[in-house]
């Protein structure tokens, strides 16, 4: 399944639902791909064109460019360079929420999982084990329900090597567009926005070309920190991240392919969690 995963999303139109399980399929057209893609381009223009080197990773980037375009020896020793540098492995993310909590607390270490918040926290454990996969890192929020909430997990993830950073922790990234929810005080998305702005470049990016199988990493961090690495991932307006909402100990799975495309299975996955433990705030 995951050599193919970008060549099947690329031909299926796909619709996330933030409470079911995964996606579903709109439609499929199996008429003449280039008489559809032709007809197309007659009326649809991109508002703003994909970045290839988004995350500043795409093989040009990495590669001195040549002092002299005509030389044929500068250019075989640049594309020699280049093939050497081409990844081929897949990175799969997987953005847990971490459980219900005491937030009517004020300070970090007293605002812990309610007992509801650590029911999620083990349901979302037991589901990501019977996902199968690989797991090869969990990372965390160093702020306490996201510590918490990787502990549970983790009891059935026992051999998953695991790190901690404060770059994930919760915060306000940028002001939203439109305004909603709680005023802040400017200062705050100074603060906190390049922070989270740091977590993203250092956490989603293309695989390394040292790396020769798919990877399945698990980041257990806030509503706000997941809503803005999905805007970021997708190249949309940054200020669109709340304008959709996570559940508690919900899954965002996205995947990074060796080109740097980006492909989001789901966003918000809770249908793995009994309607009665199913909480936002």
């Amino acid at each position: 399944m995951n050599k193919n995963i970008f060549s099947w999303s690329s031909k299926w139109l796909i619709a996330v639902s933030g409470s079911s399980a995964l996606v579903g399929v709109l439609h499929y057209f199996k008429s003449d791909e280039k008489e559809c893609e032709a007809s197309t381009k007659a009326y649809i223009h991109p508002s703003v064109k994909w970045d290839h080197n988004w995350d500043r990773r795409e093989i040009s980037s990495l590669v001195k460019p040549s002092k002299s375009e005509s030389d044929p020896f500068e250019q075989n020793k640049i594309n020699e360079q280049k093939s050497k540098l081409i990844p081929t492995a897949t990175r799969h993310i997987f953005l847990v929420r971490h459980g219900q909590y005491e937030d009517w607390k004020n300070e970090d270490k007293d605002r812990k999982l309610t007992p509801l918040g650590h029911q999620q926290a083990a349901i979302v454990g037991q589901h990501l084990k019977d996902m199968n996969f690989k797991y090869t890192r969990l990372i965390h929020s160093t702020m306490t329900r996201a510590v918490e909430t990787s502990k549970a997990i983790l009891k059935y993830l026992p051999s998953v090597p695991v790190e901690s950073s404060d770059l994930l922790r919760e915060g306000n990234p940028i002001p939203s567009e439109p305004p909603i929810g709680t005023w802040r005080e400017e200062y705050k998305y100074y603060e906190d926005g390049p922070r989270i702005e740091a977590a993203f470049r250092k956490y989603f990016h293309r695989a390394s070309v040292s790396q020769k199988t798919d990877s399945y990493e698990v980041i257990v961090c806030h509503a706000n920190v997941i809503r803005f690495f999905v805007c970021r991932l997708l190249q949309v307006p940054p200020e669109a991240w709340l304008r959709f909402s996570l559940y508690h100990c919900s899954i965002t799975w996205v995947a990074i392919d060796p080109n740097g495309h980006v492909c989001v299975f789901s966003v918000g996955d809770s249908g793995f969690m009994p309607q009665k433990k199913l909480t936002k705030v």
